[in-house]
């Protein structure tokens, strides 16, 4: 059972707060000392019968599958550390096993002879072992090494000498355990988590047009035979149903798409709430609070903002729809929109069931129109429409003759 988690920072510690949230306890490490130094400012504040786990902010994939093996290596009152092959281990610290393949030390780079750099098993500075032993160990560590730090690996020779056995567990993959120290090894992590992400979509029966190319920011669940096509972004909590299918360039943002929605390509849609068998786009944008009921229509170049629509109502181009409520059945022409503010306040429009929205129509809110009312096109309404009414709302036209006679109008510019 976890008791606490304690975050030790010391450089841009400001910074570090500001990115970590949850429930944690902060240990200030004024000055750096070295990583034993850093796990000293927080022990005190451990129980005393605790499993303390080390871990470390830069070594961000390590799963939970291989930190439950070192937990459980440690319980027995041993020490547990992670430790990974590279085929190029550069200047991490290098692994120190006798003749039987026992961990013996941890030898850090600057430290190491030739002999020991040539090692290609390093630590990942992860372990485990219990808080006595570990209070012990770091009261024992000295800055002997060329940096004058205080070592967390010193206290792998101490179990050694006192006899307490040491557990060297290698890592499933060696990128469970790689640091990051420049932006060229985030973006390179980025693509390993990224890798992982859709390959656990997959598990689950998602089919994915190019796994390189769809990208995975938060949680998602997703139901059985859904499709993703190149450049889809999903990000925060997401939910796909059944046979969902989005196409190039998709961004679904903290929503849930019911079974059987197609997203075409280039539609966004962010915190919205969408029934099975909807079509969105292409390029349309559900924005907060969009609530589309089953079998709704959102075409191209269409917005929507706080919004509900009704089972089987659609907009199938260039509209805006804001706080705007719309029953079943109802069709929005091209061009039209719901005026919700008016420069202080945002204002409702409510329409009933079966309503005909005309293109280019300007819906000035609040607004009611009643189930079954007619809007003509190219009208601006701004009192309410009843039931079965027909609103126009527009100049009547006029021809008038002779306006411009042929040879008065100006001769068109070349090209």
């Amino acid at each position: 059972k976890r008791q606490a988690i304690h975050v030790v920072v010391g450089h841009q510690a400001d910074q570090v707060r500001q990115a970590l949230d949850g429930d944690v306890r902060w240990v200030d490490q004024s000055a750096q000392m070295g990583t034993g130094h850093a796990v000293q400012q927080a022990l005190p504040a451990v129980a005393e019968d605790a499993l303390v786990l080390v871990l470390y902010g830069d070594v961000p994939l390590v799963t939970a599958a291989t930190l439950n093996t070192c937990i459980q290596a440690a319980s027995g009152g041993d020490l547990a550390l992670i430790t990974a092959d590279f085929s190029d281990p550069a200047e991490l610290g290098r692994i120190q096993r006798d003749g039987d393949g026992a961990v013996q030390e941890i030898v850090e780079y600057r430290d190491a002879s030739e002999a020991q750099r040539a090692i290609c098993e390093i630590n990942s500075g992860i372990m485990a072992l219990s808080r006595p032993r570990l209070s012990d160990y770091l009261s024992r560590i000295e800055p002997a090494n060329a940096q004058g730090e205080y070592y967390l690996t010193d206290v792998v020779a101490l179990a050694v000498e006192d006899g307490v056995a040491v557990h060297g567990l290698k890592a499933e993959a060696p990128e469970e355990v790689m640091g990051i120290n420049d932006r060229g090894q985030l973006a390179a992590m980025e693509r390993i988590f990224q890798r992982r992400a859709v390959a656990s979509l997959m598990a689950q029966g998602v089919s994915v047009a190019d796994p390189a190319r769809v990208e995975v920011r938060g949680a998602v669940e997703a139901g059985q035979d859904c499709f993703l096509d190149v450049n889809v972004v999903l990000e925060g909590e997401v939910t796909l149903g059944r046979n969902v299918r989005l196409g190039p360039g998709v961004v679904v943002r903290d929503s849930a798409l019911g079974d059987g929605v197609r997203v075409e390509p280039h539609t966004v849609s962010e915190g919205a709430q969408v029934a099975a068998n909807c079509v969105l786009g292409p390029f349309a944008h559900l924005r907060h609070g969009t609530c589309l009921e089953e079998a709704v229509k959102i075409g191209n170049f269409v917005e929507t903002k706080k919004s509900v629509l009704g089972r089987g109502s659609k907009a199938s181009h260039l509209a805006y729809l804001g706080d705007a409520s719309l029953g079943e059945g109802c069709n929005v022409g091209a061009g039209t929109i719901t005026c919700n503010y008016d420069g202080i306040d945002k204002h409702p429009t409510h329409i009933g069931d079966d309503v005909f929205v005309g293109t280019n129509s300007t819906l000035v809110a609040p607004l009611e129109i009643g189930s079954g009312a007619f809007i003509a096109a190219g009208s601006t309404v701004t009192t309410t429409v009843n039931s079965g009414e027909l609103a126009v709302g527009r100049g009547r036209q006029r021809n008038i003759k002779g306006w411009v006679r042929p040879d008065q109008r100006k001769n068109e510019p070349e090209a």
